[in-house]
């Protein structure tokens, strides 16, 4: 389940206590102090069987003794009563409860999970402080207060973190929509509270307190929804590194479990924070329909010192200070007195008179470089603050979203701060508050355009040969027993997927046959040690390079079995392997390798590679399946990143045949399910391409992996289908992210009447967030076939698409909203109806129940396709111009009916 029946939760228009009680401290007291002075207008009731009244209200003995069934219910009683009571609940028609009792256990919790299912009751916790929803002043919980009425909802999974938060933002006057304590979420978890309040009008920004996710999947649906619709801002407890485990891989070393969920947080589109500040600081920088769109920084001030002060904390948290163009420089030197400090920040000088301030900003507003402006003031009895915010604030409401604001102390500048936050300007305490404020905006701007980046069409999929290639060699370490692949087969499943790898040899554990392959491949060349048993061969002395002769290879052979011999006696030893010795003067060192995490499944991690990668430690991690725009922003993430660029006598790094490694990683991830482990290290990276020079693979029978495991469902090829259409072929498949040019064609060629007729409304445009939306779908949730062919007959010509349909399903996968569109030309000849059928027979696969659509009343042509398929047809009772259509997909009929349609999908 996710958002059925949570309305009863947030907006219940009545609410049981069971438990009630005025016994000073109990939790039943509190509770029912709370509901009745919290302003709540619905009806308050109240169960429990050792009383007969309350505050002069009747208190019922039992749930079935209620006059009529409440819509949420606030369960304080014992533990063991648990489960009888929300069978009585939902018996009585209550569909959402409350348990704020602790200490039930494993048998207790289940109970209490069956009870609920069989009435799709909603419960929230158990062992919980409860809920509170302030604009219609309800407080459902045992808190200490109740909190003002605003547009932010908090979701924590620490109970005494929302008591905390209260005092937090009463102190402050910052007001909520929803305040939700999770406790053990036993049902309602993050993923169905992100669904609910990313539409919920009173909440204009959602804040998360996160301690673990449970179902990876689904939050990272709901989260990347919601994180389109509004700000979602995360603080994740325990930074502490879970990746110091002993691992057969430096992956699986590195992959800490806090990298994991800085990778899920960015892919989602969210923000990640550390305090409580920093919530409240980005929730109020986010939230505002006017903030920052700009990546660089300029500051003016009137004094030096807080200008360094913002330029040293700039430094600290990323942030680049705009470089003003020459012509900018010459008209501030003409503006400005003598000793102005000729660069960004801008020192104005103390003895500013208004004039000058409005000319300096009204310079950096106009410059090329499109910069944002924090403005920082520390009060002067030369000038009066308020004048220069009253001469300031015109400029600035030019473009709100471009200027901060930072008024230096407290009440000499009350008055200018308080008119700067009136004329809707963010203002901030301190400079370093001000910066890391933008810098939030930077990070959360990123993070957001990762969902929109259309990837480019050279990196294709991988063949299918791929795929079976690696699964045999696979297959038969693992029917040997054997879990670590030798180097050399690591290498074959490498090039399988079409990633570059060094030659090498294998050999017995004889110095002279690595002499003699030695002389066969060319000097000089790499020997190292070939064990099951060992890992990381430097380690224990298991590698040598630049190997110049037979006798250098028969010296170093003998020298390594002694050492590995003394160091490690029990490692079976079956040979060595050697290979020619790449010169590549300007290649970086790096590292790209996958491990399985218990949480958000297969990972990638790309960084620094070499001996001293783990000391290092200069990586990131991202979630899989990866395109070309998500492997570049996973490179991007690391220091090593700066070192691809050209500098001095050094080219710039192939960066695309880089990418095309990570997505052909994401790749073997997807599918190879039995992946546990993967190490290219290092992988070298020049103007010349990508080369693994070694590689680890580590496999699991188990298979821990594969994409069923991922958090975010890869692209469907299994739903690539080729038909017969009209005597021509066809090709309908799903949507992909890269059909964002292909899809913008299709558009612009159907009629603006027909658009109309999907759309109801008529499209002049549409731009590449909205294209970008509809072609870079989350295949969880939503589903897009397009049909197409050929533009022409030429090979290889660019696809034309002919017709797509689309579903939106629910969360509870109960009904899902469809919009079928053909070419105009095309229409009347069973195009649509093959696109239908194709999305009929995918949600009756996926189990969903109900198939709705909003058909205008004169589009005569899907009406009848509607009724030839099944739908029931009414008139909208809120636009007698529009048919709600509906087709049950389950039923006996609907397959009966396609069957003799002849819908083949």
């Amino acid at each position: 389940m996710t958002i059925r029946n949570l309305d009863s939760l947030f907006r219940p228009r009545s609410v049981v206590v069971i438990g009630a009680s005025d016994r000073p401290g109990s939790v039943g007291a509190t509770v029912w102090r709370n509901l009745r002075s919290g302003g709540f207008a619905g009806a308050v009731l109240a169960v429990n069987p050792r009383r007969t009244e309350l505050d002069g209200q009747p208190v019922y003995a039992r749930v079935s003794d209620l006059p009529a069934p409440a819509d949420l219910a606030i369960v304080c009683s014992p533990a063991a009563t648990v489960p009888g009571l929300i069978e009585a609940l939902g018996a009585k028609g209550t569909r959402a409860a409350i348990v704020v009792t602790a200490g039930l256990d494993t048998t207790e919790q289940q109970a209490m999970l069956n009870a609920a299912r069989k009435y799709t009751l909603r419960i929230l916790g158990p062992n919980c402080i409860g809920m509170l929803a302030p604009p219609i002043g309800l407080n459902a919980s045992f808190a200490h207060r109740m909190a003002k009425p605003g547009g932010l909802a908090f979701v924590t999974q620490s109970g005494a973190l929302l008591t905390a938060m209260l005092d937090w933002a009463d102190a402050r006057g910052i007001g909520f929509s929803r305040l939700v304590s999770l406790g053990e979420h036993a049902d309602i978890d993050f993923g169905d509270l992100l669904d609910y309040l990313a539409n919920d009008g009173a909440t204009q920004a959602i804040l998360l307190y996160i301690e673990s996710i449970t179902s990876a999947r689904k939050f990272m649906s709901a989260a990347r929804a919601a994180a389109r619709n509004k700000p979602v801002i995360v603080i994740k407890a325990g930074r502490s590194n879970a990746g110091a485990r002993a691992a057969a891989s430096h992956t699986g070393a590195l992959a800490g479990s806090d990298l994991v969920y800085d990778a899920a947080i960015a892919r989602a589109g969210m923000l990640r924070v550390d305090t409580l500040q920093q919530l409240f600081l980005a929730a109020e920088t986010l939230s505002r329909p006017g903030r920052p769109r700009q990546e660089t920084l300029a500051i003016l001030t009137n004094g030096g010192g807080a200008g360094v002060m913002a330029a040293d904390a700039a430094a600290h948290v990323g942030v680049d200070l705009t470089d003003l163009d020459a012509d900018t420089l010459a008209a501030l030197d003409r503006l400005l007195p003598a000793n102005w400090s000729h660069a960004n920040p801008l020192d104005i000088i103390g003895d500013a008179p208004v004039a000058r301030y409005v000319d300096a900003l009204r310079l950096l507003l106009d410059a090329p470089a499109g910069c944002a402006v924090l403005f920082i003031h520390a009060p002067t009895a030369i000038v009066s603050s308020t004048d220069i915010a009253d001469a300031l604030i015109p400029l600035a409401r030019r473009d709100p979203g471009r200027m901060l604001a930072c008024w230096l102390g407290d009440r000499a500048v009350a008055t200018a701060r308080d008119r700067f936050r009136d004329a809707g300007i963010a203002c901030f305490e301190t400079p370093e508050l001000a910066v890391r404020a933008f810098a939030m905006g930077v990070a959360y701007r990123r993070n957001q355009a990762e969902l929109l980046q259309t990837p480019a069409d050279q990196i294709t999929e991988q063949p299918a040969s791929a795929r079976s290639t690696a699964a045999s060699i696979v297959t038969t370490a693992l029917q040997e027993g054997r879990t670590l692949l030798s180097e050399v087969e690591a290498k074959a499943v490498l090039s399988a997927y079409g990633i570059a790898v060094v030659p090498t040899c294998t050999v017995s554990a004889r110095p002279s046959e690595a002499a003699r392959v030695a002389g066969e491949i060319g000097f000089p060349v790499a020997l190292k040690i070939l064990s099951p048993d060992i890992s990381h061969k430097s380690d224990v002395g298991g590698v040598a390079l630049n190997l110049a002769d037979p006798q250098a290879v028969d010296a170093a052979a003998l020298a390594m079995l002694e050492r590995v011999r003394a160091m490690r006696p029990q490692a079976r030893l079956t040979g060595f392997t050697v290979q020619p010795m790449i010169s590549r003067p300007h290649a970086r060192e790096l590292i790209v390798g996958t491990s399985v995490d218990p949480v958000f499944g297969p990972v990638v991690l790309f960084g620094a590679g070499g001996t001293a990668v783990e000391v290092l430690r200069d990586r990131a991690i991202a979630l899989p399946p990866l395109n070309q725009p998500l492997a570049d922003a996973l490179v991007q993430r690391t220091r090593v990143a700066r070192l691809l660029d050209a500098w001095r006598d050094t080219p710039a790094a192939d960066l695309q045949a880089l990418q095309r490694v990570l997505v052909a990683v994401s790749a073997l991830l997807s599918d190879l399910p039995q992946l546990a482990e993967l190490d290219i290290n290092p992988l070298l990276c020049d103007e010349h391409g990508a080369l693994a020079l070694d590689a680890r693979i580590r496999v699991d029978a188990l298979a821990p992996g594969g994409a069923d495991r991922f958090a975010i469902r890869p692209y469907p090829a299994q739903r690539v289908q080729s038909v017969q259409w009209q005597g021509q072929p066809l090709t309908i498949r799903p949507i992909r992210p890269q059909d964002e040019a292909q899809h913008r064609s299709f558009l612009e060629s159907v009629a603006p009447a027909d658009i109309r007729l999907r759309v109801f409304y008529t499209r002049r445009s549409i731009d590449h967030d909205e294209l970008a939306r509809l072609t870079q779908i989350d295949y969880e949730r939503e589903m897009a076939f397009v049909a197409e062919r050929p533009a022409d007959a030429t090979a290889g010509a660019a696809m034309l698409t002919l017709g797509t349909v689309r579903a939106i399903v629910d969360p509870d996968n109960e009904s899902a909203e469809f919009g079928v569109l053909v070419r105009s030309e095309l229409k009347g000849q069973g195009l649509g109806r093959l696109l239908m059928g194709t999305l009929i027979h995918y949600l009756q696969e996926r189990g969903t129940r109900w198939m709705v659509g909003l058909v205008l009343a004169e589009n005569e042509g899907m009406l009848a396709l509607a009724r030839a398929l099944g739908f029931v047809q009414s008139v909208d009772p809120e636009d007698p111009g529009v048919r709600l259509v509906r087709l049950d997909l389950q039923s006996t009929d609907t397959g009966t009916r396609l069957a003799n349609a002849h819908i083949n999908s």
